[in-house]
């Protein structure tokens, strides 16, 4: 029983993979033409704000044009008026009318012809403009076109997939297919096996008695560290010496009993040496003691040799 569930949860694991793979494709795709949307959007407001600037300057040289014609006007009308003049009086009067249109005829048609080209500049800048965004909203067209033919395919396939995790996830536990959903959400492996107590998704040695458990496969089982569902899964001898020992690693427990014994002999080794030290010190002082009597007898014995003879 618990085989076949292994065997449905592997099969349902590619479909699981698949399909989320698909679904973030999906989700992500429309951020691909962010870009050209951009740029689209910034032409769009670039030529508006040219088109604004050219309407500005469009109606500066419709002013500068009434200006000049009324300049001219002036200009021709006192060069008539000199004609039928009398007085000295009129003689100096239209020779400033005239002397004041010629000037402003002249500063008048120069900001004219200079706000001309800028003009005539600003419109094939336009241009230009309405040719990028055609091109760009064409580019952008067929991006969206192309994309959406892709999108359709990942849904299309997608409702596949689904097809298929609803007949397989009939013959799941609910519960346990939830928590496989959400590990596969996770993890690209919902489903792994252990090998010589070790899990292969997450490498963490597991303690022996649930490694043996496992190992019975009787229930469904999650991965303490990584909560992956686990099944057991045999090593070949070639293999066995690529996985940990779990008798020869030992526990948590085993390392602070060495731990501990290294203390103790490190303690042991600290007192003999002291007490060695010790040893050494009344050794030296038992020697000087002996030299001290060997000195005394030397003397005594001088002494008689002294009294002997006299």
């Amino acid at each position: 029983m618990v085989t076949e569930v292994f065997d449905n949860l592997k099969e349902l694991q590619n479909i699981l993979v698949e399909k989320y793979d698909l679904e973030a494709k999906v989700a992500e795709a429309p951020k691909q033409l962010s870009s050209q949307d951009e740029l689209l959007a910034r032409l769009k407001k670039e030529y508006i704000a040219k088109n604004t600037e050219y309407d500005e300057l469009k109606e500066k040289v419709g002013v500068l044009k009434v200006d000049l014609d009324e300049a001219v006007k002036s200009r021709e009308a006192g060069e008539k008026g000199m004609d039928n003049i009398t007085t000295h009086r009129e003689y100096e009067a239209l020779e400033k009318q005239i002397a004041e249109a010629t000037d402003k005829e002249n500063n008048v048609r120069k900001d004219l012809q200079r706000e001309e080209k800028r003009l005539s500049e600003l419109n094939e800048n336009l241009k230009n403009y309405e040719s990028m965004i055609a091109s760009q909203e064409s580019d952008l067209n067929a991006s969206r076109q192309s994309l959406d033919n892709t999108i359709s395919g990942y849904n299309s396939r997608i409702s596949e997939l689904q097809a298929e995790e609803d007949k397989i996830s009939q013959n799941v536990d609910k519960e346990i297919l939830f928590k496989f959903q959400r590990i596969i959400q996770r993890n690209s492996d919902g489903i792994v096996a252990v090998r010589n107590g070790v899990c292969t998704g997450c490498h963490m040695i597991l303690p022996a008695q649930f490694a043996n458990i496992v190992r019975v496969g009787d229930n469904i089982n999650f991965c303490p560290y990584c909560s992956r569902i686990l099944f057991y899964e045999e090593v070949a001898e070639d293999e066995a010496e690529n996985y940990f020992d779990i008798n020869a690693a030992g526990s948590l427990a085993d390392l602070d009993d060495d731990f501990e014994d290294e203390v103790e002999d490190e303690d042991m080794e600290s007192r003999d040496e002291d007490l060695g030290d010790s040893y050494d010190e009344d050794d030296s002082d038992l020697s000087e003691d002996d030299e001290d009597e060997d000195f005394d007898d030397e003397a005594d014995e001088e002494s008689d040799e002294d009294d002997s003879e006299e």
